[in-house]
């Protein structure tokens, strides 16, 4: 399995992205709509102008055949040749809007309420007859449509309308620069702060740790080893945290120095670590552990070790229980704890993502294990039930990784 390098985390949480995309999907659709109501009113312009400039030359045909219909009517029964055009088609109607006579190629649905209309690919014009010849009220011309004009203005509206929407496309992704940029300075304000923090922290923690350390437990009575011991904890959940906020700030700008990790030693080594701290809230720690081996930068699994056990000591109930597997291809962390909504579970390797007021904490530890993980292509697995407990196996190749990277 090869290493992915250089994977930075995001700085925008889920529910950050959600609001963007649905921000963005909004503006899109009502970019569309007010272009695509533009070009409805344009287009029915258009339509609307050719209509106005064919009525001349219809209402000219139609007098034109008015003239020889009132010609036909004087001389009936004796020509009763219906005059014709090649210009156009006609028909007569009577009162009734029977018809008495037609050339027309489309014959049904007359409109007689519409002076010009479409019909087919022909036009239609409407025209009412003040004097009766031959019995006919309504005289109706028809001519093809000619449908130059509607290329004319479909090309134009894909032109424009593509302007258009790059147009404000751009101003689109502007505003949203404007949207998001106090939510970035906030998540860059606090990354800044976790650096300088970071900063400070090492010299007293290694102090107190190495101090702690060199304490002899024999000369001192057992009030005050519960004092240390109260010190020790705070110290290492302090140190804890330190480690977490170095890997934030600096972890990604180093190079990994890969190398075969025992495993089995490894989390036993960080067991007995987190050992007081589970003590503290009388949490039982239960170790089944087989020989595995992982080619991997130590530190970066330590962080995941750690950070896995850490979480399952802050957020499991007091006198609860952790149950820690490890076999060839996979590790397990398993706690009684609180557990976490199935709505939520995506989201708790997000940055600052915190599900609880109860514990303290950046909300950067689990966000800390899926980059690792994604460097890696460890697979992450997580299993939470509300008030029962959470179950996060980490899946690795069997064997190790092959670092072909």
């Amino acid at each position: 399995m090869s290493v992915s390098r250089s994977r930075d985390i995001s700085l925008l949480r889920r529910n950050e992205k959600q609001s963007l995309y649905r921000f963005l999907t909004l503006y899109i659709l009502l970019v569309v709509g007010l272009l695509s109501l533009l070009s409805s009113m344009y287009y029915t312009g258009q339509e609307q102008l050719m209509f106005a400039e064919v009525r001349t030359e219809l209402s000219n045909y139609a007098n034109e055949q008015v003239k020889r219909l009132k010609m036909l009517h004087h001389y009936f029964p004796a020509k009763t040749e219906y005059p014709r055009d090649n210009r156009y088609e006609s028909a007569i109607y009577d009162i009734e809007q029977v018809l008495i006579f037609s050339t027309l190629k489309h014959k049904d649905n007359i409109n007689f309420g519409k002076e010009v209309y479409r019909a087919g690919d022909s036009l239609h014009f409407v025209k009412y007859l003040d004097d009766y010849y031959l019995g006919a009220m309504f005289l109706i011309i028809e001519i093809p449509e000619d449908r130059a004009w509607h290329k004319v203005v479909i090309t134009k509206i894909i032109i424009f309308g593509l302007i258009g929407l790059i147009i404000l496309g751009i101003f689109g992704l502007f505003f949203v620069q404007i949207l998001l940029k106090p939510m970035k300075d906030s998540v860059n304000l606090l990354d800044n702060f976790i650096k300088d923090t970071t900063h400070e922290l090492n010299t007293p923690i290694s102090a107190i740790l190495a101090n702690i350390e060199m304490i002899d437990r024999e000369q001192m009575v057992a009030k005050n080893i519960k004092k240390i011991d109260r010190i020790n904890i705070a110290a290492k959940t302090v140190s804890h945290l330190y480690q977490d906020l170095t890997f934030l700030s600096l972890g990604h700008n180093r190079s990994s120095n890969d190398e075969w990790v025992d495993l089995k030693a490894l989390m036993q080594d960080r067991a007995d670590y987190f050992h007081l701290l589970a003590s503290s809230k009388k949490i039982s720690c239960s170790l089944d552990l087989e020989d595995s081996k992982i080619f991997i930068d130590s530190a970066k699994i330590a962080r995941v070790i750690d950070n896995l056990i850490s979480n399952a000591i802050k957020y499991n109930k007091r006198s609860g229980a952790i149950n820690i597997i490890l076999r060839e291809d996979y590790f397990i962390v398993k706690d009684s704890g609180i557990g976490i909504e199935t709505t939520k579970v995506n989201a708790i390797f997000e940055r600052y993502s915190r599900f609880t007021s109860t514990e303290g904490g950046f909300g950067i530890g689990l966000n800390i294990v899926k980059a690792i993980a994604d460097e890696y292509n460890l697979k992450i697995v997580v299993e939470s039930k509300l008030g029962e407990g959470t179950s996060i196996r980490v899946n690795f190749s069997k064997g190790g990784l092959d670092n072909d990277s």
